[in-house]
């Protein structure tokens, strides 16, 4: 093939691939800034997009998990606080026990003592019944009520975070002798029932402190949940995620060269036109 020809130009073709290579360069750095990321899909890097996707998976499922402790933590702090209500009502019906035991007590005073008594008995059974958050009540045990929570402590859904429900319901084993029936009619009642509440208040801040711990168990899984999943996604950034300064940069770099390609493209091209010359 002659230097000089009209049907060839070898130099139009190499200026012509490096504008095509400028050009493309150009265009998946212009990618990059407008997604804010150097890997995008596929195609950009088969093995890092693999990875990344399985770390976003793990971290989308983290979400569950966070609000399946939430939910936990939210059963477990209602029943807390019905509990510690219920424990209040304990210390005031210590009281009324303690006050009726007198024996010099009138009939009136010892009706009144009682009713007050029934009273705050009554409101145990209520605190108790209305300890419910989510359909799972921790503090009446029946057939058809859950006896636990039982929080995701994982993305696989294999591990759990378990808090046992606490029965505080009238005539239950930690409440002993404070049935339904309960009153302090008589002295030798009064006198009875005090035995019967104190061990019912010990009884009753055993269970709080259990479902306490159990409380606490899940907030500091749910921090540590939160934590892990800020790491996996700042590890899925480190992979994916494109230096926008360092593209920034390189964009103009390549506009430069794209421009001095055209030049380029444009001298090479002129060439062909330089053979009329040798007819002249």
């Amino acid at each position: 093939m002659g230097l000089n020809s009209v049907n060839t130009n070898i130099s139009a073709m190499a200026a012509l691939q490096n504008l095509n290579s400028t050009q493309n360069q150009l265009a998946t750095t212009q990618n990059r800034i407008n997604t804010g990321l150097k890997v995008g899909n596929a195609k950009d890097n088969g093995a890092v997009w693999a990875i990344a996707q399985n770390q976003r998976a793990t971290s989308q499922s983290l979400d569950s998990v966070k609000e399946s402790l939430q939910r936990g933590s939210s059963t477990v702090d209602v029943a807390i606080a019905a509990g510690e209500s219920i424990s209040d009502l304990l210390l005031q019906m210590k009281t009324k026990a303690l006050s009726a035991s007198d024996t010099t007590l009138d009939t009136n005073s010892r009706i009144a003592l009682n009713d007050d008594f029934k009273s705050l008995r009554d409101q145990i059974q209520k605190a108790v019944d209305n300890a419910e958050f989510n359909g799972a009540n921790m503090l009446k045990a029946t057939a058809s009520n859950p006896t636990t929570v039982m929080a995701l402590a994982n993305a696989d859904g294999n591990q759990f975070i378990t808090v046992q429900s606490q029965d505080l319901s009238l005539g239950s084993t930690a409440l002993g002798g404070v049935t339904e029936t309960a009153s302090i009619s008589t002295q030798t009642d009064a006198q009875n029932m005090i035995a019967t509440v104190n061990s019912a208040i010990t009884n009753v801040s055993s269970a709080l402190s259990k479902l306490g711990t159990g409380s606490k168990s899940l907030n500091a899984h749910m921090g540590f949940v939160g934590k892990l999943q800020d790491a996996i996604d700042a590890g899925v950034g480190n992979l994916v995620d494109a230096d926008l300064a360092k593209e920034s940069a390189k964009l103009q770099a390549l506009q430069t060269k794209q421009q001095l390609g055209l030049q380029a493209l444009s001298i090479a091209n002129q060439s062909s036109s330089n053979v009329l010359g040798l007819f002249r």
